[in-house]
């Protein structure tokens, strides 16, 4: 499917007739691309964890047009939730809330907080317009692997039935970031393109990194997840040509994934679920990523990562 302005509009419908019918659409955000259904649908929405693979217990994040929405969806709007919202949205911050009493369980994993962000990718900002509803949407992959940044790679995880919407690239290449405030304390629960000090600045208080017994689940919270089939394994710079030798040695064989000197982590970050998808496809027995520097501009790409290579930490 076209992302051009002559193919774009019957796209859309489409697309809006399958959600509407309870079917799943997959959609570019600035992000990844996600698995969407109508969030007022609660068998729609089923469908996203059978396809995905993804546990019932892990909540879904709900796509909105506009903050203006988030009183349909939300029994309380704070007024950080509001701030917020008009520094980052449309954006890749996703805010969780307490959620209104008549929101689906199967959208909120069971929990009492609601998961929400307004995108910027102009794909998904006329396909919620035309939809006119909310739509819910983890990231379009099977549960716990490697998220999809291009249409291409949605198609390598499903079926030809599934309707995939063509955006192109997606800009961040990594998920959002996720700020709780169910309570007095903000709380970043994942790191994204915006970063603790950006929610800082705009809060003027201090906001808590992980989570504690009381914090919500969120998307992306597992130890391992956004895996390759292949096992991934960091290392540190200075181990790097050894660990490629003493892999030789015992006739494996390996891919690298460097970190050039000078990388910025918004390109290598825009770049990294391709590059690991193409590692992956290479048939080597491990993947072994150069270990990126642990500086806060760094945090989202080192979190994929670590958990990335869950199995070897």
């Amino acid at each position: 499917m076209s992302a051009s302005a002559g193919a774009l509009a019957p796209d859309i419908a489409a697309a809006v007739a399958a959600l509407r019918a309870g079917d799943l659409v997959a959609f570019p955000t600035e992000t990844v691309y996600g698995l969407g259904a109508d969030a007022r649908n609660p068998a729609a929405l089923r469908k996203i964890y059978a396809l995905k693979g993804r546990p019932a217990t892990h909540p879904l994040i709900l796509h909105l047009q506009s903050a203006d929405d988030l009183k349909d969806w939300v029994a309380d709007v704070p007024a950080s939730a509001r701030a917020l919202a008009d520094r980052f949205w449309p954006g890749p911050l996703t805010l969780v809330l307490p959620r209104a009493p008549e929101v689906s369980d199967v959208l909120t994993g069971g929990q009492d907080t609601i998961a929400i962000r307004v995108p910027s990718h102009p794909v998904a900002r006329q396909l919620l317009a035309a939809f006119g509803g909310g739509i819910a949407a983890p990231s379009a992959n099977r549960y716990g692997r490697v998220s999809p940044t291009r249409a291409a790679h949605v198609r390598e995880e499903f079926s030809e039935d599934l309707l995939v919407l063509e955006g192109g690239d997606c800009e961040v290449g990594l998920e959002s970031t996720i700020v709780s405030l169910i309570d007095d304390l903000p709380r970043l629960l994942r790191p994204g393109a915006i970063s603790r000090s950006d929610i800082e600045a705009v809060l003027g208080r201090p906001v808590q990194v992980g989570a504690d017994a009381a914090a919500p689940r969120v998307p992306g919270s597992t130890a391992q997840h956004y895996a390759p089939q292949t096992p991934v394994e960091l290392v540190r710079p200075e181990s790097l040509d050894a660990a490629v030798v003493a892999a030789s040695a015992r006739g494996q064989r390996v891919a690298v994934l460097p970190c050039p000197v000078g990388s910025d982590p918004s390109s290598y970050g825009r770049a990294l679920y391709a590059e690991l998808r193409r590692l992956d496809k290479l048939g080597v027995s491990r993947i072994l990523v150069e270990d990126v520097p642990h500086t806060p501009p760094w945090d989202a790409v080192r979190d994929r990562l670590s958990r990335a290579a869950a199995t070897f930490l």
